[in-house]
């Protein structure tokens, strides 16, 4: 472990090539983690990075996508372009779509998903995909482990349930979540580097028929959380996949709350989506056909 201080004596770099040096950190006071960098600096503007900062970037532990007879592990310093080059179930191919999606080929090089977690927009662009996935949050302390549940991780607008001594360390896929095929839509106002007015993700299950045995479906930027749809998931569940799309209405995005502001107002966010939704059932009884 390398610690630089600053000018100033309350302000101190500390970078961590180990997991237990890193928590040594924590417990000895709170530190803001600095991953990939790409959520911490623009938010500071001209503002000069102050305070204690924890670079975890060197550890290599946390740079690795594994598997285990369990789960998919997503180390916390794993960028979104490593997601991108994994050899990851197909389940996985909405959370590669969203990350190719995320700001440039610069951006998705240096930013890490558990970052984008962590950062708890209601815009973040790997939530909806990980929640189609009942994805679960490592968090680690000197204090010990737990495991979070990813729908009860992020509790509202840049808010999350982690304590200051605490560092998310991994993102956990379980194995029966990872069957099927991912899908992810994401409309705003041009196709890359912009925040999106909203997003659709959809993990999806048939049977020899083509009739839907599991579906997860979850929408971003249309709440504070990023949220699943889980009376539409059980109303399209035993359906035909042929002609699902006809069988979403708007009653089912009822429980989203939108905000009105310059990108879009909350009733076309509310409309776009379930027009999302459908689409990615028809592009997936395209696939289907095309697989035939």
């Amino acid at each position: 472990m390398q610690a630089v201080s600053a000018a100033d004596g309350d302000d101190v770099y500390l970078r961590a090539s180990a997991l237990d040096a890193a928590l040594s950190m924590l417990a000895a006071g709170p530190c803001r983690i600095l991953a990939g960098g790409t959520d911490v600096y623009p938010a500071l503007q001209d503002r000069p990075l102050i305070g204690r900062v924890l670079d975890i970037s060197g550890i290599a532990d946390l740079r690795v996508i594994k598997q285990s007879d369990e789960y998919w592990s997503i180390g916390a310093a794993v960028s979104w372009r490593d997601v991108i080059r994994a050899d990851l179930p197909p389940a996985f191919d909405g959370l590669k779509i969203a990350a190719g999606e995320v700001g440039s080929w610069q951006i998705q090089n240096r930013a890490t998903l558990v970052g984008n977690i962590c950062n708890a927009s209601p815009a973040a662009d790997g939530v909806p995909a990980l929640l189609t996935m009942d994805a679960a949050v490592e968090i680690q302390s000197c204090r010990g482990r737990r495991v979070v549940p990813l729908a009860s991780f992020i509790t509202g607008n840049r808010k999350t349930v982690c304590a200051e001594d605490e560092i998310v360390t991994a993102i956990l896929v379980p194995s029966p979540a990872t069957v099927g095929q991912g899908y992810f839509y994401k409309f705003g106002a041009r196709r890359y580097l912009v925040i999106s007015i909203g997003m659709v993700a959809m993990r999806l299950l048939c049977d020899t028929e083509q009739t839907i045995a599991e579906i997860a479906i979850a929408v971003g930027a249309c709440s504070e959380v990023a949220t699943r749809l889980a009376d539409l998931e059980r109303h399209l569940c035993g359906q035909p996949l042929l002609g699902a799309a006809d069988l979403v209405s708007a009653a089912y995005f009822a429980s989203l709350s939108p905000i009105d502001d310059v990108r879009a107002p909350a009733s076309y966010r509310i409309e776009a989506v379930e027009e999302a939704v459908r689409r990615l059932l028809i592009t997936a009884g395209s696939d289907m056909g095309q697989v035939n």
